[in-house]
């Protein structure tokens, strides 16, 4: 054997070696985080080696997934009660907090950033978009501002509230003008792709008017891969993610 042909085994072996150690590892994750994760997901295959696929949906939902069985890795929940009842349940392990959300009210139309109180009790639209309370943490949050008004009920009863699956949904509601104003999330908005970055209007309800958004993360026992979930959550910790993370609009714990 030539020495070239030597180092073209031994190169061909080497990447043999590292293909043969990649692994693919598939994490629930809220779907307010969607875009966020995607890049964090992208800048983790560059440095690991490993693939990082993604499901995307309302907590709540994914949170019934992973109690029916569903092969998940890792689970990034919009909110900590719902990762936590996993790890009460000895479904789960190393929970953390890994983003604070913002809530955010906007309109491509209605100037929600000079008067939204005013709009939201007697503004002239027809759809005010919000995720389903029952299942994302973001709806919960804007019921809380609705009730802290006492408009929740009015306008519940009016038709005019009109319900996502997620908050992802919602968004698409109120970005799309079919409902002409709604509450997403502020990360929607900063997303550097957003279909409506910098377009609009946008109001931030009080903090204090909601519960505190805290996401939190576990990995699931379930997994056949512990160790590259492992990394990928140490990765989600570290400065790299914290700096995607902020990008996007979230506060870093």
């Amino acid at each position: 054997m030539t020495r070239t042909t030597r180092i073209i085994a031994l190169l061909g072996a080497l990447l043999w070696a590292g293909l043969a150690r990649a692994e693919t590892i598939t994490v629930a994750v809220a779907a307010n985080f969607t875009k966020t994760a995607e890049a964090i997901g992208a800048a983790w295959e560059a440095q690991s080696g490993h693939e990082v696929r993604f499901a995307f949906g309302p907590s709540g939902k994914l949170l019934a997934q992973i109690q029916h069985g569903a092969p998940f890795d890792a689970y990034f929940s919009a909110d900590t009660r719902r990762p936590q009842i996993l790890v009460e349940a000895g479904e789960a392990r190393d929970f953390f907090v890994y983003a604070g959300g913002k809530l955010a009210l906007y309109s491509a139309t209605l100037p929600v950033d000079e008067n939204a109180e005013a709009i939201l009790a007697d503004g002239d639209y027809r759809h005010l978009a919000m995720a389903n309370p029952k299942a994302a943490p973001y709806g919960a949050a804007a019921k809380q501002v609705l009730e802290q008004r006492n408009l929740y009920e009015r306008l519940k009863t009016a038709g005019r509230i009109v319900q996502g699956e997620s908050i992802g949904q919602a968004f698409q509601f109120a970005a799309t003008g079919n409902a002409q104003l709604g509450f997403v999330a502020l990360s929607q908005l900063q997303d550097p792709d957003s279909p409506v970055k910098d377009k609009g209007h946008i109001w931030m309800p009080p903090t204090e008017d909601y519960d505190p958004i805290r996401q939190g993360a576990v990995a699931l026992t379930r997994s056949r891969h512990p160790e590259v979930v492992d990394d990928f959550l140490a990765f989600v910790r570290g400065e790299t993610a914290a700096e995607i993370i902020r990008r996007f609009g979230y506060d870093v714990p």
